[in-house]
């Protein structure tokens, strides 16, 4: 390996793939610390008040979910022309300082301007994959899709407890452990992370695609890489119910407090770790593709489900393994829609869906907590606190409806044809 400053190495190998799942372990351990917190810290801005908090956490959500959108394609066309590694590193060491700033906040707008921050700086999970798709064949990317997916996960298990614990304490000292653990990544990531992207496979000019709408015109390339998005889009906009509506929908519903709330994500990250780590491989070779998609969303459809209808915490927390089966889906997502983009695109591909988990947690975050706000006002006819949940099931059984018809084996040559000047990579995209 090269000198830390520009390590370079075509085939970065199995060291290289496992910072990358430690980089996103870190951020996502980060983010889990103030996960418990932050929800709770605008409602003490907010007076105490419930239905307020859920209202201004639903903008806090649009404000971070439109900088994702902004910066994602940004970043990914970046790393596809000047490599993975810069972006990263960056985006590490920004991500530190933004958990500062908001462990500093003496006002509701300062914390707002946090998140904005915090959008901007988590733009790099997309320069991750793209790293990934850099060091893996096209036929084997989704167990590697699957393991950063645990990552995520493992993230969850430990950073939601060790917040909840830290918040009962203080509500600002979870944003210190985060800045911290970024700023160690950032460090660790600068000493040992090789670049992936040699120069003879960088794009020669990638600006036309770093803007929001640019790299989304990628995604209408293809029939089936266009339906897939749409199944995508759906996916991501049911998931935004978790972040943003957990910690307020279970102290209010169940009256858990700060700890309470931290070790039940931790459960879920439990869960998430287990099918992301061990059971996604095995399911997708043994099942295929198509029929793994649409087992996930089945789960997640009566994930959700579950959530809307359980009237103790007890019961939600049952449910949890069906939200975690749900993740089975997300890899293959991933993996198919890889194999139409050339390797060259990886990062505009891995860019524009950030942009669509963006343009969803845009959209998300207003949605859920605006129809929890509404439906547990003092002023609504009917008293329905799983209404967000309830939604989010009915989002997920058209994802699943619209899965099933774009990957149906008997259209799958007209639907995956290759368009001009993009590439298609592999031969089983259609059996997912």
């Amino acid at each position: 390996m090269s000198s830390p400053s520009s390590p370079l190495a075509p085939n970065p190998g199995r060291a290289a793939f496992i910072f990358i799942l430690i980089m996103v372990a870190f951020d996502f351990l980060a983010f889990g610390i103030i996960a418990p917190v932050l929800p709770d810290l605008i409602r003490q801005f907010e007076g105490g008040d419930f239905a307020r908090a859920s209202a201004i956490t639903g903008y806090f959500g649009f404000a971070w979910a439109t900088m994702q959108f902004i910066f994602s394609p940004i970043l990914g066309a970046w790393s596809d022309r000047f490599g993975r590694r810069p972006v990263i590193l960056i985006s590490c060491f920004g991500l530190s300082i933004d958990y500062v700033f908001m462990a500093l906040a003496p006002s509701l707008r300062w914390l707002f301007v946090g998140r904005l921050i915090s959008g901007i700086t988590t733009s790099n999970v997309s320069t991750a994959f793209a790293y990934i798709t850099d060091v893996t064949k096209p036929e084997e990317r989704a167990k590697p899709f699957g393991l950063v997916s645990a990552a995520f996960g493992l993230g969850f298990v430990i950073g939601p407890a060790i917040g909840g614990y830290l918040g009962n304490i203080n509500l600002r000292f979870p944003f210190w452990a985060a800045a911290a653990l970024s700023f160690g990544n950032a460090l660790y990531g600068y000493f040992v992370l090789p670049e992936s992207l040699p120069p003879e496979r960088r794009a020669k000019s990638a600006w036309h695609m770093a803007n929001p709408l640019g790299s989304l015109k990628l995604l209408r390339s293809q029939a089936e890489l266009a339906g897939l998005s749409v199944v995508t889009t759906l996916y991501y906009l049911a998931h935004n119910s978790l972040p943003s509506m957990w910690a307020l929908y279970t102290m209010y519903r169940y009256g858990w407090d700060r700890g309470g709330v931290g070790l039940s994500l931790s459960l879920v990250g439990v869960c998430a770790a287990i099918v992301s780590g061990t059971l996604v491989g095995p399911i997708v070779k043994r099942f295929g593709q198509r029929r793994s998609l649409l087992s996930g969303l089945v789960f997640g459809t009566l994930g959700f489900a579950g959530f809307a209808l359980a009237t103790r915490g007890w019961m939600i927390m049952a449910v949890v393994p069906f939200i975690a089966l749900w993740g089975i889906a997300a890899p293959a997502i991933q993996s198919l829609m890889s194999r139409h983009v050339d390797p060259s695109s990886q990062g505009k591909l891995q860019g524009a869906i950030n942009s669509l988990r963006a343009v969803t947690g845009m959209a998300g975050p207003i949605l859920f907590t605006q129809v929890f706000a509404v439906a547990i006002s003092s002023g609504a006819g009917l008293h329905v606190p799983g209404a967000p949940y309830g939604l989010a099931a009915l989002l997920l059984g058209a994802s699943l409806l619209l899965a099933a018809y774009v990957t149906k084996p008997g259209e799958a040559t007209q639907l995956t044809a290759p368009a001009a000047g993009v590439q298609r990579e592999g031969r089983n995209g259609a059996s997912w």
